[in-house]
């Protein structure tokens, strides 16, 4: 490992413990800073209730720490957005963002549109899968933004059990993340939990980042923000066990290969040969081949886009 980044785990590597609620709850005071809460939602009725009801309770209505909660529902055929909203959110569905720009589907859609939705000076992203949810998810990410200036970026890490066995949860990470960033990127080994969905960063750092559309979008924001603001800007906090709905095999394959695009556009601003992948499912006449594309399309970063600079200067 680089000294720089064990020097890095010593100084920006943290507990959620390390900074008691009532330290960061003042240091807010004093920044005037505000705080927006987004859950990214497709089909999640199951668990985004609870979540969200959590958050209201915890930080919003026992201590004013979150300003607001915001689910962006990206076409859910379930309940996810009657749930949503009576447990306390603001319900905002994808397609009524930018409308002039027609939405593709994926997580870093989602979240590049949910900036021009939400108002906070620190943006808290959140799974909407997440089970056994503690509100300790957000205020250990958002601590050190609001008591740190020199912070822009922050990531929770965490075990990830996979059924009865600790630590096993993070396949793509294993298998494709950490080996891309440890050989390409080294000063991001440090990362725990580099695709973890639960992060939070300063409004005028991500809306001059580029984001992947699809699941590229956490590895991307990752090395970008590392050229943009340098390893010391970014941190990382442990907030316990994270438990949540698990994806087949297939899913994860789709998930690899639009990582490893992401990371080669990084690496080459090139252009893949053959962006699509293809598996394989048992079919009643042996195994049938199922291609899928591979996400391409990236959008820009925010402030390039006219209605988002035309809100700002509102």
């Amino acid at each position: 490992m680089l000294k720089e980044v064990e020097r890095w785990l010593s100084t920006r590597s943290w507990s959620v413990t390390d900074r008691p609620l009532h330290r960061i709850l003042a240091a807010k005071r004093a920044s005037g800073q505000t705080v927006s809460v987004v859950l990214p939602a497709l089909n999640e009725e199951e668990t985004v209730g609870d979540i969200v009801a959590v958050i209201r309770h915890d930080l919003m209505e026992q201590v004013p720490l979150v300003d607001e909660v915001v689910v962006v529902d990206s076409g859910s055929t379930d309940r996810t957005s009657e749930v949503a909203a009576a447990a306390g959110a603001r319900v905002v569905h994808r397609d009524d963002i930018l409308p002039r720009l027609p939405a593709v589907p994926g997580k870093g859609e989602v979240l590049w549109r949910s900036l021009l939705v939400t108002t906070g000076d620190i943006v808290c992203f959140i799974d909407a899968d997440l089970k056994e949810f503690s509100s300790d998810f957000v205020s250990g990410i958002v601590g050190p933004l609001l008591t740190d200036p020199g912070v822009d970026l922050v990531k929770a890490m965490y075990d990830r059990p996979l059924g009865t066995a600790a630590g096993q949860g993070g396949r793509v990470t294993e298998l494709m993340a950490r080996p891309l960033l440890n050989m390409h990127w080294p000063q991001l080994a440090g990362f725990v939990q580099p695709l973890g969905g639960e992060y939070a960063a300063r409004r005028s750092l991500l809306e001059r980042l580029p984001f992947p559309v699809g699941y590229g979008i956490e590895l991307g924001m990752l090395v970008d923000a590392l050229h943009l603001v340098g390893l010391d800007a970014l941190a990382q906090v442990d907030v316990g066990v994270r438990k949540h709905r698990h994806q087949d095999g297939q899913a994860l394959g789709r998930m690899s290969a639009a990582i490893y695009r992401t990371a080669q556009l990084r690496l080459a601003r090139g252009h893949l040969i053959r962006p699509v992948l293809t598996q394989f499912e048992r079919g009643a006449e042996g195994f049938e081949p199922r291609t899928y594309s591979v996400d391409l399309e990236e959008r820009p970063p925010m402030v390039e886009i006219a209605e988002y600079v035309e809100r700002k200067a509102a």
